[in-house]
């Protein structure tokens, strides 16, 4: 009692306060609000008190060819396998769905005998190019002549991935640009063939700034720290070979993979598309950018609406439904599926018909060879 008596009144109302907190906390739920201010940023999931119209759609209005997939073990898939993704591609209305991983030679063959068997006209292939042994002696005419075989063997198309202008090397430890000239005779051949390239260089600018709070893909470089670039060779000088090639070859349909990774710039991607008529792209993986712009991205979808195809990459059915939701609703603040790629709200852009049936199959149908045209008939 004594000890009260001679605390200062300044000393006595701080330590009534703090009884007081410690009370509040065990009794008034203020415990949980305490440790939500120490929450991460990846734990930081607010629902939205937004009262908007909300559509669920799980199928596309039109029957579309998704040209952006990965079936890494295609000719192995097994009846039941091939049976579960035929139900679930009829569900959401796909009517191709366009393996990108299938290989060369006997793989490729693999592949295309056995899902054709299962379903004809209902998978394509396009084959791949190994690179091993780049710069050697025959490595250029052994490879056109590969592709050629790949291409009678029902090959539809080229896909050339992100390690060509990235990670390959010459026998001297070169990086090989994507504009290197020994891989002319390749391109000229798919123009030859008629077959499309359907080709992804670099990642996200991003990946190239300083992983610091300024950088819009921070929480995907923590999550996935191998992404981080390094300075040399930049972004920009790796997508620049990367135009490069579809500059040099105007006889060949080159498909840039992911919006060009310019889907925050459409402005810079409409005025590579009116210098370079042979230039396509699709919607993998960047859906996103599209969703939080709606009103530029409608402008850019219109206009641009032969030069887009749809495509998705990593193959989960139930993130098809944001892709319709986003281009065919005028739906406002609703969530992407991937935290990662987008802590953002995305808006619908309410495509007009025409245009959803460019991008949903018309497109595709125009670039790619062998395309069964009755599978959309009726839409």
């Amino acid at each position: 009692m004594g000890e009260m008596q001679t605390m200062r009144p300044g000393r006595s109302r701080g330590w009534a306060s703090r009884v007081g907190l410690v009370l509040l906390l065990g009794i008034g739920g203020v415990g949980s609000e305490a440790r939500a201010q120490e929450m991460s940023f990846e734990d930081y999931e607010p629902r939205s008190t937004l009262v908007v119209k909300q559509t669920r759609l799980t199928r596309a209005k039109y029957p579309f060819v998704d040209v952006h997939s990965h079936w890494w073990q295609a000719g192995e898939m097994s009846e039941a396998e091939l049976a579960d993704l035929v139900r679930e591609m009829d569900a959401m209305n796909m009517a191709v769905l366009v393996n990108l991983s299938g290989g060369s030679g006997e793989r490729l063959k693999a592949a295309i005998d056995r899902m054709n068997a299962y379903a004809p006209g209902r998978f394509v292939q396009f084959a791949n190019i190994d690179f091993d042994g780049f710069g050697e002696p025959g490595w250029t005419e052994r490879t056109v002549a590969q592709l050629r075989e790949d291409v009678g063997h029902g090959a539809q198309g080229l896909k050339i991935f992100k390690n060509l202008g990235m990670y390959v090397t010459d026998p001297d430890g070169h990086r090989v640009p994507t504009d290197d000239p020994r891989l002319d005779p390749i391109w000229a051949l798919c123009g030859e063939l008629g077959i499309p390239v359907l080709i992804h260089t670099g990642d996200p600018a991003p990946f190239w700034e300083p992983h610091d709070r300024f950088n819009e893909r921070w929480l995907e470089l923590k999550e996935r720290p191998r992404r981080k670039r390094p300075p040399e060779p930049s972004w920009e000088q790796i997508m620049a070979e990367h135009w490069n090639v579809i500059r040099k070859h105007p006889g060949t349909r080159f498909i840039s993979a992911h919006l060009s990774w310019l889907g925050n710039d459409l402005g810079r991607l409409g005025a590579l598309l009116d210098e370079l008529p042979n230039m396509y792209t699709e919607l993998g993986a960047v859906l996103a950018e599209l969703g939080r712009q709606p009103r530029t991205a409608r402008a850019f979808l219109i206009r641009y609406q032969d030069r887009v195809l749809m495509g998705k990459d990593a193959y989960e059915p139930s993130e098809y439904h944001v892709y319709f939701r986003t281009l065919e609703t005028d739906d406002e603040y609703f969530d992407y599926y991937r935290k990662r790629h987008a802590f953002w709200k995305l808006y619908g852009l309410d495509l007009p018909d025409e245009v959803l049936r460019k991008i949903y199959y018309e497109n595709a149908l125009r670039i790619i060879p062998g395309l069964d045209a009755s599978l959309f008939g009726g839409s």
